[in-house]
C-alpha cells in the first residue's frame, strides 16, 4: 500500500515538475530540452531524487548546477502544486540521468 503511495506521488512530482522545468527552460535556455525522466522518492516522501536528461549535451552540467540553485523556488511552485496531497514538501535533489549515454557507448561498442 505504501509503496502504490510512493509510486503515484513520484509520477504526480515527475508531471508537475517537467511542467515547471520546462518553463524555466522557456525562459532562460532558448534551444535546450531539458526532460525529467525518473524520480525516486524515499519512503519516509522527505527526499525526491529527480534525474534529468539535457539535450544537447554540451551545457549538461552547468544546467544542472543552475537548476540546483535555484532548487528553493522550484521547491515552493511544487508545495504549491501538491501541498493537498503530502503534509511535507519532500527535499529536491537533482542528478543528470546518463543512460541514454551509457547506451549509445555500448551501442558504438557492440557496432565496431
Amino acid at each position: 500500500m505504501n509503496n502504490l503511495r510512493n509510486q503515484r506521488l513520484s509520477k504526480q512530482i515527475q508531471k508537475d515538475l517537467s511542467e515547471i522545468i520546462d518553463k524555466i527552460a522557456r525562459d532562460n535556455y532558448r534551444g535546450t530540452m531539458i526532460s525529467i525522466t525518473e524520480v525516486r522518492l524515499t519512503n519516509d516522501l522527505s527526499l525526491a531524487r529527480i534525474f534529468m536528461s539535457i539535450f544537447p549535451n554540451d551545457k549538461q552540467k552547468e544546467i544542472v548546477d543552475e537548476i540546483e540553485l535555484m532548487n528553493k523556488q522550484i521547491r515552493f511552485e511544487l508545495g504549491n502544486r501538491i501541498k493537498n496531497q503530502v503534509r511535507k514538501i519532500p527535499e529536491l535533489r537533482f542528478s543528470l540521468d546518463t543512460t541514454l549515454d551509457e547506451l549509445q557507448k555500448i551501442d558504438k561498442l557492440l557496432n565496431e
